[in-house]
């Protein structure tokens, strides 16, 4: 379908039952027919009367090809947006359809005078690694263990554990409003290679090694998790146990995560920490 052209799209808020349907149907084919966590049509709506966002985008046609869903409520006193889902079918995928959700999400919860969005996502999924932190500026805030402790049914997630990090969008931001306008300043790899790369080895493969204490180190992940997990699950709990392991111990003792990048020339994928 290589036809699909996302300038046809329309993404608005869902208003009907059928949409809200079509909303729990993508969410099966996305996570897995026995995915235990679907948004009921009855939570989409109710949640847009408090705040919150069932957003869908639609093609020319109107079928429901992605969709982003949140909850408003208070942190600290303040009202706040968690992002809850968002998931686009494989066919519209790398279109910018994910970016046109979240900003559809933002411009809904500006309304309400929310400065601060949160989400999580896996930190070894390289394209959510790329989607949050270079393309809407989102900041790393926390690295959560198993933070929804079952895998929820869904084959995305068997096999490799729930752990999260925790992201914070905060949505007036100079570094959000640079990422938006694509201004973000690009990585030097030259600059970067010399920072050590600490949980693998020459091969790409991971590796436990001693905790290095450099001003900058570099985090490895694999350019297609899923692909390694589904080769050899035994790898893919390799990769989470070993990065579980580094940003654990970095950011506890205040390192942040500054960056991520693909590599030029080897598809490499790492996360750039910093203290």
């Amino acid at each position: 379908m290589s036809g699909n052209n996302s300038a046809d799209i329309t993404i608005r808020q869902l208003s009907a039952h059928g949409e809200y349907l079509e909303c729990v149907r993508l969410q099966r084919d996305t996570w897995g027919e026995n995915f235990t966590e679907v948004v009921s049509p009855a939570i989409q709506m109710v949640s847009q009367k408090l705040g919150g966002v069932t957003g869908g985008a639609f093609d020319s046609s109107g079928n429901l090809i992605g969709f982003v869903f949140g909850i408003t409520g208070l942190k600290d006193g303040k009202p706040v947006h968690w992002s809850d889902m968002l998931a686009v079918r494989p066919e519209w995928r790398g279109k910018g359809i994910g970016r046109k959700l979240k900003l559809f999400q933002r411009d809904e919860v500006k309304k309400l005078g929310i400065e601060v969005m949160y989400w999580t996502f896996d930190p070894l999924e390289s394209g959510n690694a790329h989607l949050n932190l270079n393309v809407l500026g989102a900041r790393i805030a926390e690295y959560v263990e198993n933070m929804y402790a079952t895998d929820e049914g869904s084959t995305l997630h068997t096999g490799l554990g729930m752990d999260r990090f925790i992201v914070q969008w905060n949505l007036n931001e100079d570094r959000v409003m640079q990422a938006l306008r694509g201004e973000l300043p690009q990585i030097d790899e030259r600059k970067v290679r010399s920072a050590p790369v600490v949980n693998t080895d020459e091969s790409a493969g991971p590796v436990e090694s001693d905790i290095i204490d450099e001003p900058i180190v570099r985090v490895e992940i694999p350019a297609a998790i899923q692909r390694v997990k589904n080769e050899s699950p035994e790898t893919g709990s390799q990769w989470r146990l070993n990065t579980r392991r580094v940003f654990m111990n970095y950011l506890t003792r205040g390192y942040r995560v500054d960056a991520f990048y693909r590599e030029r020339g080897t598809d490499r994928c790492f996360y750039i920490l910093s203290i």
